[in-house]
C-alpha cells in the first residue's frame, strides 16, 4: 500500500477485492492507506460496515448473477417460469458461489453442487444443498479449509472434478469458482444433460471451446437451445455494488440492505436489457432464435466505450 497509494484514490481508481481477499485483507489496507494519507475517503470497496462499507456487497456478485439469469429465464419461457423448481449447478465455494446458491434457495430452486480447487460436492438426494450446509461451508472457508472437511452423508466429493460432469440433469449451471473452469468437453456435457442456462459468475468462467458449444446449440436448436450469459454482464453485480458504495461514501450516507438490493435489481435487468436490445439491433437473429448475449455484450460494451471517446476527442471522422 506503501506503493499503491501513489496511484489510486477516491476519484482516481478504486480497488476491490477478489479471489482470496475478503474484509480482513481490506481493512488492513484500508488502514495503511487512511494511515499514510491521514485522512478518509471511499478509496477501496468491500470494506466493513462500520468504516464505509455498503450492505450486501458481500452478497452482490452471487445475488445479481442469479437476477440476471432470472431475466433470461423469464425472457426464453415468456415469463411462464422462473428458478422455482429448477435444478442448479454451481461450482466455487466462495462468496459468489455461496451467495449465488442462498438466493437460488430463496427462489424456490434446488442447489446441486457447490466445489473447491481440489474437487466438487455434489448432493446425492433430491433436497441438494440447504441453507445450513452452505452456511457450514463458508464457516470452513473462513478457516481456509477444503471441501473435504465438510461432513455430511447427503453429499460426496469427487477428488480432482469440477461438478459439469458429475451432476446429471440440471436446468441452469452457474460457474462461479475461477477463470476457463468449463472446457468444451463439459459445455457438451451440460447440453446433453439437458442444461437450457448457463451464466458466468467467474470472470470468463468458460473457454472459448465452451462458449461455441453454448452458441451453436442455440443457433441450431433455437428456442430449445442452451443461453449463455457472460460473466461481463452476468456478474457485473459485484462492481455494481461498489459503485453504489463509491456512491454512499462521497454522500456520507449509509442505505439500507433493501434499498441497495432493490438498486442491484435493476442494474441487472438494465444490464440484461442492454444485452439483449444491442444484441437484437446488431445480429439478427433467425426466426425462432434467442438473441447472442454474449454478441449484445461484447458489442453494447465496445460501442459505449467509442462513443466516449470519439465525444472526448480520441478519434474522429470527416
Amino acid at each position: 500500500m506503501s506503493e499503491l497509494q501513489k496511484h489510486i484514490g477516491a476519484d482516481t481508481d478504486v480497488p476491490a477485492g477478489d479471489i482470496g481477499v475478503s474484509g480482513r485483507e481490506i481493512g488492513y489496507m484500508f488502514g495503511t492507506y487512511r494511515a499514510l494519507k491521514g485522512q478518509w475517503e471511499g478509496v477501496l470497496t468491500g470494506k466493513g460496515g462500520s468504516w464505509g462499507g455498503s450492505n450486501i456487497r458481500p452478497e452482490a456478485t452471487g445475488y445479481g448473477l442469479v437476477y440476471y439469469v432470472e431475466h433470461m429465464i423469464r425472457y426464453a419461457t415468456g415469463g411462464k417460469e422462473s428458478f422455482a423448481g429448477k435444478r442448479v449447478a454451481i461450482s466455487g465455494s466462495g462468496n459468489v458461489a455461496q451467495y449465488a446458491a442462498l438466493k437460488c434457495l430463496e427462489l424456490g430452486a434446488t442447489v446441486v453442487s457447490l466445489s473447491d480447487s481440489k474437487g466438487a460436492l455434489i448432493a446425492d438426494d433430491d433436497k441438494g444443498f440447504q441453507a445450513e450446509d452452505i452456511e457450514a461451508i463458508a464457516a470452513l472457508k473462513v478457516q481456509r479449509k477444503a471441501l473435504t472437511e465438510f461432513e455430511n452423508h447427503s453429499f460426496r466429493y469427487i477428488e480432482g472434478a469440477r461438478p459439469w460432469k458429475e451432476v446429471g440433469k440440471v436446468d441452469v449451471a452457474l460457474p462461479s469458482a475461477t477463470q476457463n473452469e468449463v472446457s468444451g468437453d463439459e459445455a457438451q456435457a451440460l447440453v446433453d444433460a439437458g442444461c437450457k442456462f448457463i451464466a458466468e459468475g467467474s470472470n470468463m468462467g468458460c473457454t472459448l471451446e465452451a462458449i461455441e458449444v453454448f452458441e451453436e446449440h442455440r443457433k441450431a436448436k433455437k428456442s430449445e437451445g442452451i443461453w449463455y450469459g457472460p460473466g461481463k454482464a452476468a456478474n457485473a453485480g459485484g462492481v455494481a455494488v461498489s459503485g453504489l458504495e463509491m456512491a454512499q461514501n462521497s454522500q456520507r450516507l449509509t442505505w439500507s440492505s433493501e434499498e441497495v438490493d432493490e438498486r442491484l435489481k435493476g442494474i441487472m435487468k438494465d444490464a440484461f436489457e442492454n444485452c439483449l436490445s444491442t444484441a437484437k439491433e446488431y445480429v439478427t437473429p433467425a426466426e425462432g432464435e434467442f438473441p447472442s448475449l454474449v454478441a449484445g455484450a461484447n458489442i453494447a460494451g465496445f460501442t459505449k466505450v467509442a462513443a466516449a471517446m470519439r465525444d472526448q476527442g480520441d478519434w474522429w471522422t470527416n
